[in-house]
Protein backbone atom coordinates (compact mmCIF):
# COMPACT_ATOMS: atom_id res chain seq x y z
CA UNK A 1 0.00 0.00 0.00
CA UNK A 2 1.82 3.05 -1.32
CA UNK A 3 1.64 6.56 0.14
CA UNK A 4 2.82 9.75 -1.57
CA UNK A 5 3.97 12.97 0.09
CA UNK A 6 4.51 16.37 -1.54
CA UNK A 7 4.94 19.86 -0.13
CA UNK A 8 5.59 23.47 -1.10
CA UNK A 9 3.87 23.56 -4.49
CA UNK A 10 3.13 27.29 -4.03
CA UNK A 11 0.21 27.29 -6.44
CA UNK A 12 2.27 26.18 -9.44
CA UNK A 13 -0.16 24.52 -11.82
CA UNK A 14 2.56 22.55 -13.62
CA UNK A 15 3.60 21.02 -10.30
CA UNK A 16 0.02 20.03 -9.55
CA UNK A 17 -0.31 18.49 -13.01
CA UNK A 18 2.71 16.30 -12.19
CA UNK A 19 1.18 15.39 -8.84
CA UNK A 20 -2.16 14.37 -10.36
CA UNK A 21 -0.33 12.29 -12.94
CA UNK A 22 1.74 10.60 -10.20
CA UNK A 23 -1.44 9.79 -8.26
CA UNK A 24 -2.99 8.16 -11.31
CA UNK A 25 0.21 6.27 -12.06
CA UNK A 26 1.11 4.99 -8.58
CA UNK A 27 -2.47 4.66 -7.28
CA UNK A 28 -1.54 5.37 -3.66
CA UNK A 29 -3.94 4.73 -0.81
CA UNK A 30 -2.83 7.91 0.97
CA UNK A 31 -1.56 11.26 -0.31
CA UNK A 32 -0.11 13.85 2.07
CA UNK A 33 0.09 17.54 1.11
CA UNK A 34 2.41 19.32 3.52
CA UNK A 35 1.57 23.01 3.22
CA UNK A 36 2.59 26.06 1.15
CA UNK A 37 0.11 24.85 -1.44
CA UNK A 38 -1.34 28.14 -2.67
CA UNK A 39 0.06 31.03 -4.72
CA UNK A 40 2.33 33.27 -2.67
CA UNK A 41 0.97 35.09 0.37
CA UNK A 42 -2.55 36.41 0.12
CA UNK A 43 -2.69 36.86 -3.65
CA UNK A 44 -4.18 33.43 -4.32
CA UNK A 45 -7.47 34.85 -5.68
CA UNK A 46 -9.75 31.89 -6.42
CA UNK A 47 -7.06 29.24 -6.81
CA UNK A 48 -8.84 26.75 -4.56
CA UNK A 49 -12.24 27.02 -6.22
CA UNK A 50 -11.08 27.67 -9.78
CA UNK A 51 -8.18 25.21 -9.97
CA UNK A 52 -7.98 22.72 -7.10
CA UNK A 53 -11.70 21.96 -6.92
CA UNK A 54 -12.31 21.03 -10.59
CA UNK A 55 -9.00 19.15 -10.90
CA UNK A 56 -9.64 17.07 -7.80
CA UNK A 57 -13.19 16.39 -9.02
CA UNK A 58 -11.83 15.22 -12.38
CA UNK A 59 -9.24 13.03 -10.66
CA UNK A 60 -11.92 11.44 -8.48
CA UNK A 61 -14.16 10.83 -11.49
CA UNK A 62 -11.28 9.20 -13.35
CA UNK A 63 -10.02 7.04 -10.49
CA UNK A 64 -13.39 6.09 -8.94
CA UNK A 65 -12.78 3.68 -6.05
CA UNK A 66 -9.00 4.02 -6.53
CA UNK A 67 -9.16 7.68 -5.52
CA UNK A 68 -6.85 8.03 -2.48
CA UNK A 69 -7.43 9.70 0.84
CA UNK A 70 -5.73 13.08 0.41
CA UNK A 71 -4.67 14.62 3.72
CA UNK A 72 -3.76 18.27 3.75
CA UNK A 73 -2.41 21.09 5.90
CA UNK A 74 -1.48 24.66 4.98
CA UNK A 75 1.90 26.34 5.51
CA UNK A 76 3.46 29.65 6.49
CA UNK A 77 3.15 31.05 2.95
CA UNK A 78 -0.56 30.21 2.71
CA UNK A 79 -3.11 32.82 3.71
CA UNK A 80 -5.40 31.57 6.47
CA UNK A 81 -8.27 33.45 4.88
CA UNK A 82 -8.28 30.58 2.36
CA UNK A 83 -9.00 28.01 5.09
CA UNK A 84 -12.79 28.02 4.56
CA UNK A 85 -12.28 27.22 0.85
CA UNK A 86 -10.03 24.31 1.82
CA UNK A 87 -12.69 23.09 4.23
CA UNK A 88 -15.20 23.09 1.37
CA UNK A 89 -12.97 20.58 -0.42
CA UNK A 90 -13.14 18.50 2.76
CA UNK A 91 -16.94 18.69 2.85
CA UNK A 92 -17.03 17.37 -0.72
CA UNK A 93 -14.82 14.41 0.29
CA UNK A 94 -12.04 15.51 -2.05
CA UNK A 95 -9.45 16.05 0.70
CA UNK A 96 -9.21 15.73 4.49
CA UNK A 97 -8.09 18.91 6.21
CA UNK A 98 -6.14 17.66 9.23
CA UNK A 99 -4.46 20.68 10.80
CA UNK A 100 -4.64 20.17 14.59
CA UNK A 101 -6.70 17.05 14.03
CA UNK A 102 -6.30 13.31 14.40
CA UNK A 103 -7.58 10.71 11.97
CA UNK A 104 -6.66 7.12 11.29
CA UNK A 105 -5.91 4.59 8.58
CA UNK A 106 -6.00 0.92 9.57
CA UNK A 107 -3.93 0.67 12.76
CA UNK A 108 -2.14 3.98 12.15
CA UNK A 109 -3.10 7.31 13.73
CA UNK A 110 -2.44 10.37 11.57
CA UNK A 111 -2.01 13.93 12.87
CA UNK A 112 -1.59 17.28 11.11
CA UNK A 113 0.10 20.45 12.32
CA UNK A 114 0.81 23.54 10.22
CA UNK A 115 2.55 26.10 12.45
CA UNK A 116 6.24 26.96 12.10
CA UNK A 117 8.57 29.10 14.28
CA UNK A 118 9.02 32.83 13.58
CA UNK A 119 10.68 33.59 10.24
CA UNK A 120 11.87 36.74 8.42
CA UNK A 121 8.64 36.70 6.38
CA UNK A 122 5.80 39.13 7.08
CA UNK A 123 2.82 36.77 6.86
CA UNK A 124 2.18 35.33 10.33
CA UNK A 125 -1.04 33.33 9.87
CA UNK A 126 0.81 30.03 10.40
CA UNK A 127 3.69 31.12 12.60
CA UNK A 128 3.94 31.11 16.38
CA UNK A 129 6.57 31.01 19.08
CA UNK A 130 8.41 27.71 19.29
CA UNK A 131 9.24 26.82 22.92
CA UNK A 132 9.47 30.36 24.32
CA UNK A 133 9.14 33.97 23.20
CA UNK A 134 12.57 33.87 21.57
CA UNK A 135 13.00 35.08 18.00
CA UNK A 136 16.11 34.39 15.91
CA UNK A 137 18.11 37.40 14.65
CA UNK A 138 16.52 38.69 11.46
CA UNK A 139 13.14 37.07 12.14
CA UNK A 140 9.85 38.83 12.86
CA UNK A 141 7.85 37.86 15.93
CA UNK A 142 4.28 36.50 15.73
CA UNK A 143 3.17 39.67 17.50
CA UNK A 144 4.23 41.70 14.46
CA UNK A 145 3.94 41.13 10.74
CA UNK A 146 0.67 40.71 8.85
CA UNK A 147 -2.31 38.39 9.16
CA UNK A 148 -5.27 37.69 6.92
CA UNK A 149 -7.26 36.33 9.88
CA UNK A 150 -6.78 38.12 13.18
CA UNK A 151 -6.37 36.35 16.52
CA UNK A 152 -6.26 37.61 20.09
CA UNK A 153 -3.21 39.43 21.40
CA UNK A 154 -2.96 36.80 24.12
CA UNK A 155 -2.63 34.01 21.56
CA UNK A 156 -0.06 35.97 19.55
CA UNK A 157 1.99 36.57 22.67
CA UNK A 158 1.77 33.31 24.61
CA UNK A 159 0.80 30.44 22.28
CA UNK A 160 3.65 28.05 21.44
CA UNK A 161 4.23 25.08 19.17
CA UNK A 162 5.35 23.09 22.22
CA UNK A 163 2.04 23.59 24.02
CA UNK A 164 0.05 22.85 20.86
CA UNK A 165 1.76 19.48 20.35
CA UNK A 166 1.14 18.54 23.98
CA UNK A 167 -2.53 19.44 23.59
CA UNK A 168 -2.89 17.61 20.27
CA UNK A 169 -1.44 14.29 21.42
CA UNK A 170 -1.84 14.30 25.23
CA UNK A 171 -0.53 10.97 26.57
CA UNK A 172 -1.31 8.85 23.53
CA UNK A 173 0.95 6.05 22.33
CA UNK A 174 2.45 7.32 19.06
CA UNK A 175 4.55 4.34 18.00
CA UNK A 176 2.26 3.81 15.01
CA UNK A 177 1.57 7.47 14.34
CA UNK A 178 2.25 9.54 11.23
CA UNK A 179 2.64 13.31 11.59
CA UNK A 180 2.13 15.75 8.74
CA UNK A 181 4.07 18.87 9.70
CA UNK A 182 4.94 21.90 7.60
CA UNK A 183 8.07 22.78 9.54
CA UNK A 184 11.06 20.46 10.03
CA UNK A 185 12.75 19.53 13.32
CA UNK A 186 15.71 21.63 14.46
CA UNK A 187 19.32 20.65 13.68
CA UNK A 188 18.56 17.86 11.23
CA UNK A 189 19.15 17.25 7.54
CA UNK A 190 15.77 18.87 6.90
CA UNK A 191 16.20 22.45 8.22
CA UNK A 192 19.43 23.79 6.67
CA UNK A 193 19.54 27.27 5.13
CA UNK A 194 22.37 29.05 3.34
CA UNK A 195 23.31 31.49 6.10
CA UNK A 196 26.73 30.14 7.07
CA UNK A 197 28.95 33.04 8.13
CA UNK A 198 26.12 35.60 7.99
CA UNK A 199 25.82 38.16 10.78
CA UNK A 200 22.87 40.35 11.79
CA UNK A 201 23.81 43.16 14.20
CA UNK A 202 27.08 41.27 14.78
CA UNK A 203 25.16 38.13 15.86
CA UNK A 204 25.80 34.90 13.88
CA UNK A 205 22.71 33.60 12.09
CA UNK A 206 21.85 29.96 12.76
CA UNK A 207 22.09 27.72 9.69
CA UNK A 208 19.31 25.54 11.17
CA UNK A 209 15.84 27.10 11.26
CA UNK A 210 13.64 24.16 12.21
CA UNK A 211 11.46 23.82 15.28
CA UNK A 212 13.05 22.92 18.62
CA UNK A 213 9.58 21.95 19.89
CA UNK A 214 9.05 19.52 17.00
CA UNK A 215 12.54 18.05 17.50
CA UNK A 216 11.98 17.49 21.22
CA UNK A 217 8.50 16.11 20.57
CA UNK A 218 9.88 13.52 18.15
CA UNK A 219 12.70 12.60 20.52
CA UNK A 220 10.27 12.06 23.39
CA UNK A 221 7.22 10.55 21.65
CA UNK A 222 8.92 8.59 18.86
CA UNK A 223 6.16 8.50 16.22
CA UNK A 224 6.68 6.10 13.34
CA UNK A 225 6.96 8.67 10.52
CA UNK A 226 7.07 12.47 10.38
CA UNK A 227 6.62 14.41 7.14
CA UNK A 228 8.03 17.91 6.64
CA UNK A 229 8.48 20.71 4.10
CA UNK A 230 9.19 24.45 4.37
CA UNK A 231 12.98 24.62 3.78
CA UNK A 232 13.43 24.19 0.03
CA UNK A 233 17.24 24.22 -0.07
CA UNK A 234 17.90 21.94 2.91
CA UNK A 235 18.41 18.67 1.03
CA UNK A 236 20.79 20.44 -1.36
CA UNK A 237 22.86 21.76 1.57
CA UNK A 238 22.77 18.74 3.87
CA UNK A 239 22.88 16.13 1.12
CA UNK A 240 19.79 14.28 2.32
CA UNK A 241 15.99 14.63 2.21
CA UNK A 242 15.55 12.28 5.17
CA UNK A 243 16.77 11.78 8.71
CA UNK A 244 16.12 9.50 11.65
CA UNK A 245 15.55 10.57 15.24
CA UNK A 246 15.67 7.51 17.44
CA UNK A 247 13.16 5.14 15.83
CA UNK A 248 11.33 7.91 13.93
CA UNK A 249 11.72 8.22 10.16
CA UNK A 250 11.67 11.89 9.09
CA UNK A 251 11.10 12.79 5.41
CA UNK A 252 11.07 16.15 3.61
CA UNK A 253 9.41 16.87 0.26
CA UNK A 254 10.65 20.46 0.06
CA UNK A 255 12.84 20.93 -3.02
CA UNK A 256 14.84 23.74 -4.58
CA UNK A 257 14.35 23.21 -8.30
CA UNK A 258 11.78 23.06 -11.06
CA UNK A 259 10.98 19.41 -10.50
CA UNK A 260 8.22 18.13 -8.24
CA UNK A 261 9.71 16.14 -5.35
CA UNK A 262 7.51 13.17 -4.47
CA UNK A 263 8.33 11.02 -1.45
CA UNK A 264 6.99 7.51 -2.04
CA UNK A 265 6.79 5.21 0.97
CA UNK A 266 4.93 2.38 2.67
CA UNK A 267 3.64 2.75 6.23
CA UNK A 268 4.65 -0.82 7.04
CA UNK A 269 8.15 -0.41 5.62
CA UNK A 270 9.30 3.24 5.91
CA UNK A 271 12.99 2.41 5.56
CA UNK A 272 12.43 1.77 1.84
CA UNK A 273 11.12 5.29 1.18
CA UNK A 274 12.39 7.01 -1.95
CA UNK A 275 12.24 10.53 -3.31
CA UNK A 276 11.32 10.87 -6.97
CA UNK A 277 11.94 14.11 -8.90
CA UNK A 278 9.40 14.59 -11.69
Amino acid sequence: MISLFVSDLHGKEDQYAKLFQAIESYQPVLVFLGGDLLPHSYHSANFVTDFLLPNLQNLKTTMLDKYPRIMLILGNDDARIEEPSIMELDKQSLIEYIHFRKTNFLEYNIYGYAFTPPSPFLLKDWEKYDVSRFVDPGSISPEEGKRTVDISNHEKKYSTIKDDLDTLTKNEDLTKAIFLFHGPPYQTNLDNVATSGKLIDHVPVDTHVGSIAIKRFIEKKQPLITLHGHIHESAQISGSWKDKIGQTYCFSAAHKGNELAVVKFELSNPETAERILI
